[in-house]
């Protein structure tokens, strides 16, 4: 026992006095000192940067290994052997890793580019904020990234619109490691921000199996294709081999509304909704909804010496909010959510200069969002739901991916990458606390209402080879991309989209066949289930096309100063014919620490298979009453009937400028960007049907039908060092937009039905004149804060009355505060919206589109967000 107790002793001493203040410093090849460079104890929390001078200290174990990473160098491991460690690293990335997206050469660091590219550590951002979706994460970081949570608005209440520079949804390109990611099979509808685009759904990639993220901001149609007008977002996952990560997260809202409820209405503080859109008694200490859980954890494992293999698992689950609305919209707030993400990112050498690698993920969703309230009239069977009801939307959703491939490199120098990605989205609607009124007291409370997917396979053939003895170095890149996708629609049960007769007969003969009518008002009640029609027989469809392209991009050092890239790609669509589009940008070293960079270029977006083929007929509700619409597809007699043409690709023209400077611990970009889109896709207003005889009195339909022309500027100032056993740091990141219509092509149709005011401030709000944040963290030995303070500029809409909704610039306020209790262990409180600002209550006519008292805005509208979080690492 003595033996026991003394050797643990020599043990504990022996631990004690390893333990040393290790200093030193990094540079590069040429000697220069790198400044916030991460030095990171290995599987361990303890971790430092290199100050001004490259230099830093840290406290570690002798025989530990430190892991020094910096943006555009490769990342090295040194023992620890000594009291001092100099290490030099490298410029440009392994071959298994991935490269910074705008450049195919693998020497570029960020402000180094010919154009503006935004590296966020998804790490970082997602530990110091309680945001638990990826969009409303970009959405406080990135200086041109645009979200808004949505209500009223169908499918889009469970996925939320996102853009850059002001564009639609659907003209940023989203990779994965580099590959194509596929669309989501939602096509935003009603007075959403991407009204009539289709987009790629972010929330479905779980947060903790992603590294980094890198957006560029710049078009890039030249380089990768279709949708890239506005730039490109690349979402590098997880590479890490050891150990177990994750967080615990739970956290709920503020309901005191600012404004809080108009006298009179039905949303007062004593009579709210319940989760089966009933009215129901709440008290007044109740002052928290849209209570969230979120669980996610990270492992990774090591596979042979060079390969490993990294799985996310993740789930959440989220109540609904709900905010004053006006009679005709008692369920206004967001959606509730209940999901679960896999993702996996495998890779192994399978010879000396050969890796295998696969990645992909499943994520499933089950929401739940409440449509408008039906008061009374026809659409209500009193003996189901006396006085009224609220309709709730419920969707499924499958979202599905896998990528694979082989990257190799040749003995005389070629970089081969072959691969193959295919993804599936699918939305599946159930429709609850509803009804079939043509059914009236016979109907079911719930439907099937069909649904809709997307799926897309891509094949990649990639070929690269650096050539160093050309002038200063060029790198040439060279490519083939094959693509497919499918686009379908199917039906719901028959009582979700079906009329019914007196006698409970499906009504396929009107002149032959009695309705029932409503008896207060004497008129026919109409079928379908209520808040959402379920997709008919007739609205079924399956729809294919391909996709070829080739692509040749360069870079060029011409001397150690300026750099010329250019790019080349060709499209052919087996729908609608060909493309060819170019790029050239220039970067230009004035100094060893500024540089000036620029960019002209073309692009095009396809339109979706969604926007060409997309039908369905629905009711449009607003204060004045119901109407029932008919979406008509692309290809339609009716469609032609009204003189809109076949879709065609949107055309861009791209332009920018800009500068980098860094200085010692202060670094900042600047870049100014014109963008010019002819035939912008967008969804017309209602017009009038009556004089068709299809059974609805207004119609709307997809058309190549603005011509717009965005100017702006982005910026990104940031400051981090070390004083003391401290770590300070701050960013301001801001964005200045302008978006103009230049040209509404309504040919012979009324302008102001085509396209009018209020379609018009649609599209004009996803564009917001500017955008600022400024993002403040300190860290000093285990405790760490962050101060965020993010100012939304004004933003003007058009209420169904035809009337401005303004809504002023407001400032929302971020706090976490974060305590490492142990290696393995922290705890994070903190607020999103901490003084619980609201954007501006509108009139009290309850024209809004939404019918809430604000529009979907970027600051959104469910005020303050407290939560707290346990972070572990084993």
């Amino acid at each position: 026992m003595k033996k026991l107790v003394v050797l643990l002793f020599l043990s504990g001493f022996q631990l004690l006095f390893s333990q040393k203040q290790v200093t030193g410093s990094v540079s590069d090849e040429f000697g220069e000192p790198l400044v916030g460079v991460n030095v990171i104890e290995k599987n361990t929390k303890n971790g430092v940067v290199s100050d001004f001078n490259g230099k830093f200290k840290i406290t570690a174990n002798l025989g530990t290994t430190l892991v020094f990473s910096y943006i555009g160098f490769n990342t090295l491991e040194k023992k620890v052997e000594g009291y001092t460690l100099d290490v030099i690293l490298i410029e440009g990335q392994e071959l298994d890793e991935i490269q910074v997206v705008g450049s195919r050469s693998p020497k570029r660091t960020v402000t180094e580019s010919p154009v503006a590219i935004d590296v966020i550590d998804v790490k970082d951002i997602s530990t110091q904020s309680g945001k638990i979706e990826i969009n409303q994460l970009l959405q406080y970081v990135a200086p041109s990234f645009n979200a808004n949570k949505q209500s009223g608005s169908d499918g889009a209440d469970h996925v939320d619109p996102a853009s850059l520079r002001g564009l639609g949804p659907d003209q940023t390109l989203v990779l994965i490691n580099g590959k194509r990611r596929h669309q989501s099979s939602l096509i935003n509808l009603f007075g959403t921000r991407g009204r009539g685009n289709t987009g790629t759904d972010l929330n479905a990639i779980p947060s903790s199996s992603i590294k980094r993220i890198e957006i560029l901001r710049d078009g890039a149609s030249a380089q990768y294709g279709s949708d890239a007008i506005a730039g490109v977002i690349n979402i590098v996952l997880n590479d890490n081999d050891e150990g177990i990560s994750g967080n615990i997260t739970y956290g709920a809202y503020n309901t005191n509304a600012d404004g809080d409820f108009l006298p009179g209405t039905p949303n007062t503080k004593g009579n709210r909704l319940d989760q089966n859109g009933n009215g129901t008694s709440v008290g007044k200490d109740q002052n928290f909804d849209g209570g969230s859980l979120k669980i996610a954890t990270n492992y990774g494992v090591k596979l042979g010496k060079e390969g490993f293999a990294n799985f996310t698992l993740e789930y959440l689950d989220k109540n609904k909010t709900l905010r004053p609305g006006y009679d005709f919209r008692r369920g206004f707030g967001e959606a509730e959510i209940n999901g679960f993400n896999f993702f996996g990112n495998v890779k192994t050498k399978i010879a000396d200069k050969t890796d295998f690698y696969i990645f992909g993920g499943r994520n499933y969703r089950n929401t739940d969002a409440y449509a408008f309230t039906r008061n009374d009239g026809e659409r209500v069977v009193e003996s189901i739901y006396p006085g009224g009801f609220t309709p709730r939307i419920a969707s499924v959703i499958f979202d599905t991916s896998i990528a694979a491939g082989i990257r190799t490199k040749t003995d005389n120098g070629w970089n081969i990458d072959i691969s193959n990605t295919f993804g599936k989205n699918l939305f599946h609607y159930t429709i609850k606390g509803t009804l079939n009124a043509s059914l009236e007291a016979a109907s079911p409370t719930e439907f099937d209402a069909g649904g809709h997917s997307l799926s897309q396979n891509t094949l990649n053939f990639d070929f690269s080879k650096s050539y160093e003895t050309i002038l200063k170095g060029f790198n040439l890149a060279l490519g083939a991309e094959f693509r497919t996708e499918q686009f379908s629609i199917f039906a719901g049960e028959e009582g979700s989209y079906a009329t019914y007769d007196v006698n409970g007969q499906v009504v396929t003969d009107p002149g032959n066949q009695t309705i029932p009518t409503d008896p207060i008002s004497g008129n026919p009640r109409p079928g379908g289930s209520q808040g959402f029609p379920g997709y008919s027989l007739e609205n079924e469809l399956t729809k294919n096309r391909s996709n070829l392209s080739l692509y040749a991009d360069t870079e060029l050092d011409i001397s150690e100063s300026f750099l010329l890239s250019t790019a080349l790609r060709f499209e052919n669509y087996s729908d609608f014919g060909s493309a060819l589009n170019w790029k050239l940008a220039t970067r230009v070293k004035l100094s060893q620490k500024i540089n000036l960079r620029g960019s002209v270029s073309t692009g095009f977006r396809a339109p979706s298979l969604a926007q060409i083929y997309y039908n369905l007929r629905f009711t449009n509700f607003n204060s004045g009453g119901a109407t029932e619409v008919l979406l008509s597809p692309n290809n339609s007699p009716v469609t032609r009937a009204f003189g809109i043409q076949k879709l065609n690709q949107e055309k861009a023209a791209n332009a920018s400028l800009g500068f980098t400077a860094s200085f010692g611990d202060f670094t900042t970009t600047i870049d100014g960007y014109l963008i010019a889109v002819n035939n912008r896709i967008i969804l017309t207003g209602y017009f009038d049907a009556t004089a068709l005889n299809i059974g609805v009195s207004e119609a709307q339909f997809f058309a190549n039908g603005v011509d717009t022309r965005t100017a702006g500027l982005d910026l990104v100032f940031s400051w981090k060092r070390n004083i003391g056993n401290a770590m300070y740091s701050a960013t301001l990141v801001g964005n200045i937009n302008d978006m103009k219509i230049d040209n509404v092509k309504n040919s012979s149709l009324d302008e102001a039905t085509f396209f009018g005011k209020r379609e018009k401030a649609f599209l004009l709000a996803s564009a917001p004149a500017n955008k600022f944040g400024l993002n403040i963290a300190y860290n000093r030995n285990k405790f760490d804060a962050g101060l965020a303070l993010t100012r939304f500029s004004k933003v003007v809409l058009v209420d169904y009355s035809d009337q401005d909704d303004v809504y002023d610039a407001k400032t929302v306020t971020d706090l976490t505060l974060g305590y490492q209790f142990t290696k393995s262990l922290k705890l994070t409180l903190g607020s999103n919206n901490l003084l619980n600002v609201y954007p501006d209550k509108q009139d009290e006519i309850g024209d809004t589109e939404a019918g809430g008292y604000w529009d979907s805005v970027q600051m959104g509208f469910s005020g303050a967000y407290y939560y707290a979080r346990i972070g572990f690492n084993f």
